[in-house]
């Protein structure tokens, strides 16, 4: 089922970032290796609702201004406190290599295919279909 996902998501973001399906793999960052900007996580969202017929909650798999809060940041690293955030919001990230460096302007290249796939998986395998 995770290949035919894979497959389903490099469509997706093929027609959405413009990029070749073939420069993909599991490990590509959206940002840094795909060029996603923030508008594009916007089509992103639709495009993976249409294609897997399933409704993403806002902010729920890329949500914006995470660490807005107080504490969560300090001279520009995430916090002990922040990571523990980052788990709850972001499960499908993989955050382990990112609390080694937390620094702030890391934080988009942990936003992965390999991300998307484990959220789209989750959410297929559990029954998230619109009605």
């Amino acid at each position: 089922m995770e290949d035919e996902i894979f497959e389903k998501i490099k469509e997706t973001l093929s027609g959405a970032l413009g990029v070749d399906k073939s420069e993909m793999d599991m490990d590509s960052s959206l940002v840094r290796d795909l060029g996603a900007e923030s508008i594009d996580f916007i089509d992103i969202l639709f495009r993976l609702e249409k294609t897997f017929n399933v409704k993403i909650p806002s902010g729920e798999l890329f949500p914006g201004n995470i660490l807005n809060q107080e504490g969560l940041i300090k001279e520009g690293k995430v916090t002990a406190e922040g990571l523990e955030v980052l788990k709850q919001k972001l499960p499908f990230m993989e955050l382990d290599s990112f609390a080694k460096d937390p620094s702030v302007s890391r934080l988009a290249d942990f936003f992965t295919v390999r991300m998307v796939v484990s959220y789209m998986k989750d959410r297929v395998t559990n029954g998230a279909h619109v009605s």
